[in-house]
């Protein structure tokens, strides 16, 4: 099981630094993190979802949240997994293709109708899925929508997870390793930005 805390890591913080002692601070919130990390990236069971599923997963979200030390981090458990290393021209090639901005999607009908946005509806390449799978192509489709139109979630997705092999267990941890990540993408950005400012006022001083 891995010891040293993952956000420290991507985030490049060093034992004793200014921003390590600043996430000191927040003791419960870090280890709560780490936790969430191991729980879904070394689980004590993964049948429901494999872990070269959960790195696959993970290089995509990533992907499309942006080039980062991240998604680097994904891309090396993924191509380090069972089966791995072949998945991840194919993964790098649908972030690519999946790439939008967001939020959007339509809200009920009411009041904030008025802020309905249209923007990608994103499906897996055709030329890809025989190689990705049919778990991996209803699970990369979830993720991106969960990502960019969460608003729009209906059963009909739960169901397409189902028809293509999910357990309900799987579609839960699916959706809080999306969360996860998104999560762990905006904290680990805030604190590189955060690191890059205290060494410009280092230098400058």
């Amino acid at each position: 099981m891995s010891t040293k805390d993952i956000i420290d890591t991507l985030a490049g913080i060093e034992p004793g630094s200014a921003l390590d002692a600043i996430r000191a601070k927040r003791v419960q919130a870090r280890d709560n993190a780490q936790k969430s990390y191991l729980s879904l990236f070394e689980p004590i069971d993964a049948s429901d979802f494999s872990l070269t599923e959960r790195a696959a997963i993970a290089l995509f979200v990533t992907g499309l949240h942006g080039e980062s030390p991240v998604a680097a981090f994904y891309r090396a458990k993924l191509a380090a997994s069972a089966n791995g290393a072949a998945l991840v021209e194919a993964i790098e090639a649908e972030v690519a293709r999946g790439k939008t901005s967001g939020p959007y999607g339509s809200f009920p009908a009411g009041p904030l109708s008025v802020e309905n946005t249209a923007g990608l509806i994103y499906r897996v390449s055709a030329e890809r899925k025989s190689a990705l799978g049919a778990r991996l192509v209803a699970a990369l489709e979830h993720a991106h929508l969960l990502v960019f139109r969460p608003r729009d979630a209906a059963s009909a997705d739960m169901k397409a997870l189902l028809g293509a092999g999910w357990s309900n267990t799987g579609i839960v941890t699916l959706s809080q390793l999306v969360a996860f990540l998104s999560f762990q993408v905006r904290v680990v950005s805030g604190l590189r930005t955060l690191a890059a400012v205290n060494a410009q006022e280092k230098a400058a001083s």
